[in-house]
């Protein structure tokens, strides 16, 4: 028999919708039933394509005899941490303050008004991992709750205080400064692990954010800052953690080597990893930073993509029970699907497949012999390694594909999303790649036709149904992927789009301290209005919103947004330069505010072969800092005020690059543009 998240649309919590506990959605018929009844709230928050939360459900969730304690004594509420990251903040932020860790499965205990007053994460069926069994903790909290109810909602009170505190106060901040950013550099150089490419260890994530603004400093001629980016990019991309059978990164690392990956794949990390590689091919010329890049952009094309435009959220690290099955392999595997004789000596050298493995008996591929070794064991030209690595690597992919696939998440998240179309919208121009661009046309026009309605963005879209409020980061991530994706198909659809979007930002989450509070404020009440200041495994919402201020300052002139930006940055600068991995996208846009930015004005028809030829020196490398409207003459009045009164010269397409609201006078060929953009660098 079903509960009450049968009529979800989130496949996570259709998951949990033949449990036999009595499962609520957030919302008020379970807040007002626990009122009614003075019980207190169990809330558990996951996500679908999360290994542990599997296993606390299975173990858990479907076991009657627990089950039975959770529905006599508890309401029961659960939530989809994607869904609602408003929730997700809130109370990870609470259990972090109580036990110094967080993580997922988040279980948490409330009252009834939903102030917290205990919780974990993971808790065992039985006593082990010296922990208690869940079971145990369910009758501790409900005796402590019968027994001793004053002090639980004193401390709940408490607990509710500290999360209501703003994170950002009016005062005197310093300015942003290339010293801040030359400072934040040097720290990362400091921890980084030179051995095994990254930053911390095991768990070890891929930190794209923070070799992002790397390859920003590499832009300007920082070696140091490029070594450090591309020897983590070459360490990931070696596989393990990469798939270099089919292409896309998993969540993390279990290991200092990026050998064994927790195998669920995301879309945000992809999208976010597709970037840094297409860069720092841009800056390299390497490539095999090219070719991970399209390969991960393929692998989303191909295994994530709804057929309407949407990119679905992830999938499971689980296959036929068990993590990782879809993604192992054995020499009996591999000698099924390779049958010629050097081919498979080649996978087998390249990968060091064995009978033991590296994993559970099975191996995860992961190169330990480079090409140029390669090369002369196999007695071929060394740019000819790739080319038979990739033929074999599209036979395991088609026998891997008769396996059993790993569950989809198949919810379209708009934040997701955007950083997804940012991704496809830039390797579609800089590698010339229209079906890329393609994709990202097919995005926007899904996430804009789909999940903004009555005046409003949503977060979330499933099978023709749209949901949620959207939150900050779901408005400023798409904002800068219009203002992406308008300098690769130049619509003045895509930056008329984008500025509503962010004059709605502004109007609907601005605090009046600074910066901007993650939901809008006619949404629900809740125990604090909250407000992330971090980035973590994605930007958080109020770095987004510094950038896509910056970027449409530098379109519409507007000094206003400009000190919006400013502000926000001002107020984590010392932060950001102490833990540039916590605040990584942060210091992307103090690099913006820090250094010169090139705005660059082209007019011409876009069929003009001497017009495409201008546009192509924009992006014949990574330009961090440059922006572009393109526009044909009569100039419609939807275009970027950046065009405002620009001509043709004699009679010819021109180029206008300003800098510091100062313009260069136009020019008219490739050569004479490519001048001014590297005197502007």
């Amino acid at each position: 028999m079903s509960n009450l998240l049968a009529n979800e649309n989130s496949p996570y919590l259709l998951q949990h919708a033949n449990n036999p506990v009595q499962w609520y959605p957030w919302g008020n018929e379970a807040l007002n039933k626990a009122q009614r009844e003075e019980k207190p709230i169990f809330l558990s928050i996951g996500y679908a394509a999360c290994h542990w939360c599997h296993v606390m459900a299975h173990e858990s969730f479907e076991d009657p005899d627990t089950a039975s304690i959770m529905n006599q004594r508890f309401i029961n509420i659960k939530v989809d941490r994607e869904e609602r990251p408003d929730l997700d903040n809130i109370y990870m932020n609470a259990v972090i303050s109580m036990i110094g860790h967080g993580g997922w499965p988040l279980s948490v205990f409330l009252t009834p008004e939903g102030h917290p007053f205990f919780g974990g994460t993971y808790f065992p069926p039985t006593r082990r991992y010296n922990m208690p069994s869940f079971r145990e903790v369910l009758l501790s909290v409900y005796n402590a709750w019968t027994e001793d109810r004053a002090h639980i909602l004193d401390v709940a009170q408490q607990i509710s205080s500290r999360l209501a505190q703003s994170t950002i106060k009016s005062g005197e901040y310093p300015d942003v400064t290339p010293e801040t950013l030359d400072n934040a550099s040097l720290a990362l150089a400091q921890t980084y692990d030179w051995k095994y490419g990254g930053w911390g260890s095991a768990p070890k994530f891929p930190q794209p954010m923070t070799i992002e603004f790397l390859l920003r400093r590499a832009s300007t001629g920082d070696k140091l800052a490029l070594d450090l980016a591309t020897h983590a990019l070459r360490a990931m991309a070696k596989g393990g953690m990469y798939d270099v059978i089919g292409g896309g990164f998993a969540r993390y690392s279990t290991d200092n080597e990026w050998r064994v990956p927790h195998f669920e794949k995301m879309l945000y990390d992809n999208a976010l990893l597709s970037q840094v590689y297409l860069h720092a091919y841009l800056l390299t010329g390497d490539k095999s930073f090219r070719r991970v890049c399209e390969e991960t952009l393929d692998f989303i094309a191909r295994e994530l993509s709804h057929p309407s435009g949407g990119f679905f959220s992830s999938l499971d690290a689980d296959s036929e029970g068990e993590e990782g099955k879809y993604y192992l392999w054995t020499p009996a595997t591999i000698q099924a699907a390779i049958s010629d004789k050097e081919q498979l000596e080649m996978v087998t050298a390249a990968y060091e497949i064995t009978d033991s493995g590296n994993f559970e008996g099975s191996t995860v591929l992961q190169r330990v012999i480079d090409d140029a070794s390669l090369a002369v064991r196999f007695a071929i030209a060394e740019e000819d390694v790739p080319l038979r690595l990739a033929e074999i690597h599209k036979q395991l992919l088609r026998a891997r594909e008769k396996r059993v696939r790993p569950a989809t998440d198949d919810k379209v998240l708009v934040m997701w999303n955007a950083l997804t179309l940012v991704s496809f919208s830039e390797a579609g121009r800089y590698l010339k790649r229209s079906d890329y661009v393609d994709m990202a046309i097919r995005n926007a026009k899904f996430l804009l036709d789909g999940l903004y309605t009555q005046g409003r963005l949503l977060r979330s879209w499933r099978n023709g149904r749209s949901q949620h409020n959207a939150y900050l980061e779901d408005y400023a991530s798409l904002v800068l992927a219009l203002i992406s994706l308008y300098q690769s198909d130049p619509n003045p659809y895509w930056y008329t789009s984008a500025t509503s979007l962010l004059d709605e930002m502004i109007q609907h989450f601005s605090d009046p301290s600074g910066g901007f509070f993650d939901t809008r404020i006619d949404h629900e009440p809740l125990i604090t209005r909250p407000k992330d200041l971090q980035d973590n495994a994605t930007p958080c919402g109020n770095s987004l919103a510094a950038m896509a201020l910056l970027q449409h300052s530098n379109y519409s002139g507007r000094s206003d947004l400009v000190d919006i930006a400013e502000t926000s940055l001002r107020s984590i600068i010392d932060q950001s330069s102490k833990y540039p991995t916590a605040f990584a996208n942060w210091l992307c846009a103090a690099d913006h505010v820090a250094n010169p930015v090139s705005e660059v004005a082209i007019i011409g028809s876009a069929k003009d072969e001497r017009t495409q030829a201008l546009v192509n020196v924009l992006w014949e490398t990574y330009r961090p800092r440059t922006l572009s409207a393109q526009a044909n003459l009569p100039i419609s009045t939807e275009m970027p005020e950046l065009l405002d009164n620009r001509e043709l010269v004699d009679g010819l397409p021109a180029a206008y690059v300003c800098q510091n609201f100062v313009c260069n006078l136009p020019v008219t060929t490739p050569d004479e543009l490519r001048i001014q953009l590297k005197r502007a660098a």
